[in-house]
């Protein structure tokens, strides 16, 4: 009986502790304990520090601020038809194309019937027009909220979103096949970063007694923290400017700051306006990015890896020269009877020549001379073994640049790209006697060769500081602190540093007269420019068109690869762009001997949209 008595009171005590820990909004209770010593029973308290969270900023590398979390306005729209678009434009200071665009972009597809529930977002003076005038338009509603606001239309890809802020995508996006693919990829350092800029709370965990007595803790304290804010790598005027140069054009461009492995502009086209995914009048615009057969939530320069073309000879070269394939006084035909060469030029005496007109077979045969060579003693050589040595060391001193791995930049998805192994070339020609004349589209960036866009501007960026490199990022400093730790860990390739030296005059006379690019030379504003162009080979349909280069090329201070799909030449589509890029961002003006270029240049990327 007295057992009985005990336990009806343990448990009535039990409960008056439970009511008495949850009368708190800042107090969460958990399952008692009991002291085992004592006999006294417990309560787990876990109490909430009071300090209200507030999201972190991001700005750009100059302190420019372009995501922060404000104050929206938001302006829903009577359901029963019909509106006076001319009277609601007056009312917000629009016309009436305006009003009738904002409508449209609202509703989440074109069919949606008349009255389907919309909401605008306004700013602080269109929403004061509304408040004033309420009392002749008592249909609409007029409420405000904090969200996140972004400051700039540039920058998509990077930015991204914050997740809880994206749900009405999220829920367009499983209506079609690709809307998984694009939720798990577009998150950009909103979605890497969420938990730095967030913050957290801080948490007490004592255990209380009946009295409101704490008698230790079951748990862990952990301190408040407040969102911090991120600056980023990103210089906001160059991306603005390089998005302008690409707009509805398929493709990148990625520019890094060698010295730091800083990202300057991180462009992946076609390009969109950065709120979009977010913005709750944006429904119809998310839902013609989600169809378009262009992709352009795609985040390309992550997440497409693509044959990289003739750029690629530049690592060849780098890799034949630390091999003893050849020196730099290497001279070779152009022979056309061993690959085709779309360049008319002189004959390619040396590396430097090779590199200036971009010759095929030159580059044919420095890879032959890399996949070929055989052991000093030609005693019982095994050309087959041999053959795939040569292919897994080549691979080896290739991938020390990064290749066929994730270099492991801040974003939320990145691919790794591929190099063939010799085990992959026997699976594939069904069989291990497989010769160089098999394989030797490698010798032109070209057959199985896969590399992100990141890869690329990160292969420039190895080349400019002459063999090294810091993994590219796009968050310079969180908060008061310096970037990521692992951002800050320089890597070296197995090639020497002489050998990519040997490498710069042949880029710098692709830029000069008689080079694959010399209609991009930035002499005439004394910019020495490095560079090279490739053509990729596409079977369906125009080739694609691909530009890496560095200025200066003493004392490199950017980086930059371009991509267009389906773009054709690369001197023609992808150096204009590069070099502009580089232009602007070391003299923050384009000359205006290149004015009507780059006018024509922006015209078509419009025209693409």
């Amino acid at each position: 009986m007295r057992t009985a008595f005990i336990r009806w009171k343990s448990t009535i005590l039990l409960l008056l502790i439970g009511l008495a820990a949850c009368s708190s909004p800042d107090q969460q209770t958990s399952a008692p304990v009991q002291d085992p010593k004592t006999g006294e029973v417990y309560a787990q308290r876990r109490v909430v520090v009071s300090d209200t969270l507030i999201r972190g900023r991001i700005l750009d590398r100059n302190d420019s601020v372009l995501v922060d979390t404000r104050m929206q306005y938001l302006l829903k729209l009577p359901r029963r038809p019909p509106l006076d678009t001319l009277a609601l434009g007056l009312l917000l200071g629009w016309d009436s194309t305006t009003v009738r665009r904002r409508i449209a972009n609202a509703l989440p597809y074109e069919e949606a019937p008349a009255g389907y529930p919309v909401q605008l977002r306004l700013t602080a003076t269109e929403a004061k027009r509304v408040r004033r005038d309420s009392a002749e338009w008592p249909s609409l509603v007029l409420t405000e909220r904090r969200q996140r606001t972004y400051t700039t239309n540039a920058g998509a890809p990077v930015l991204g979103y914050k997740g809880s802020e994206a749900q009405a995508f999220f829920g367009q996006a499983k209506r079609y096949r690709r809307g998984r693919f694009y939720r798990l990829r577009s998150g950009g350092v909103e979605t890497y970063y969420n938990g730095l800029l967030n913050g957290r709370h801080g948490y007490l965990h004592p255990l209380v007694d009946a009295k409101g007595k704490e008698h230790g803790t079951w748990a862990k304290d952990t301190t408040f923290q407040q969102g911090q804010d991120l600056h980023l790598t990103i210089d906001v005027k160059l991306q603005a400017y390089a998005e302008k140069l690409l707009g509805g054009r398929k493709g990148y461009l990625v520019a890094i700051d060698p010295r730091t492995g800083e990202i300057l502009a991180y462009v992946s086209a076609p390009v969109y306006e950065a709120a979009t995914l977010t913005a709750p009048d944006r429904a119809g615009v998310r839902a013609k990015l989600l169809q378009s057969e262009n992709m352009p939530l795609l985040n390309r320069p992550a997440m497409v890896a693509n044959p990289p073309g003739s750029v690629f000879k530049l690592v060849n070269a780098a890799v034949a020269l630390q091999l003893g394939a050849i020196s730099p006084t290497t001279g070779f035909r152009c022979d056309q009877s061993l690959i085709s060469c779309v360049h008319d030029h002189r004959p390619a005496k040396t590396l430097t020549a090779g590199l200036k007109y971009s010759c095929n077979p030159y580059f044919y045969q420095v890879m032959r001379n890399l996949i070929d060579r055989m052991p000093d003693s030609l005693a019982a050589v095994d050309t087959v073994a041999a053959r795939h040595a040569n292919l897994a060391l080549w691979r080896r001193y290739v991938r020390s640049f990064g290749l066929d791995s994730v270099l492991g930049v801040d974003v939320p998805r990145e691919v790794p790209g591929f190099l063939p192994t010799p085990a992959y070339y026997d699976k594939a020609r069904r069989t291990t006697r497989w010769t160089y004349r098999s394989i030797y589209s490698l010798s032109i960036g070209q057959g199985e060769i896969n590399l992100t866009g990141l890869q690329m501007a990160n292969m420039a960026a190895i080349i400019a500081n002459r063999g090294w490199y810091y993994p590219p990022h796009l968050v310079r400093k969180v908060g008061e602190g310096g970037p990521l730790p692992r951002f800050l860990e320089k890597h070296r390739t197995l090639i020497d540093s002489v050998h990519f030296a040997e490498l710069i005059p042949g880029m710098v006379a692709v830029m000069q007269r008689g080079g694959t690019a010399d209609a991009s030379s930035l002499a005439d504003v004394g910019i020495t420019v490095a560079g090279k162009t490739g053509t990729v080979e596409n079977d369906e349909g125009d080739d694609h068109a691909a530009f890496v280069g560095f200025a200066p090329a003493s004392n490199p201070k950017i980086a930059v690869a371009v991509y267009l799909e389906n773009g054709g030449f690369g001197a023609k589509a992808a150096a204009p762009c590069a070099v502009m890029v580089m232009e602007k961002y070391l003299r923050g003006s384009i000359a205006a001997k290149r004015k009507r270029w780059e006018k024509r240049i922006q015209n078509r990327a419009r025209q693409d949209e």
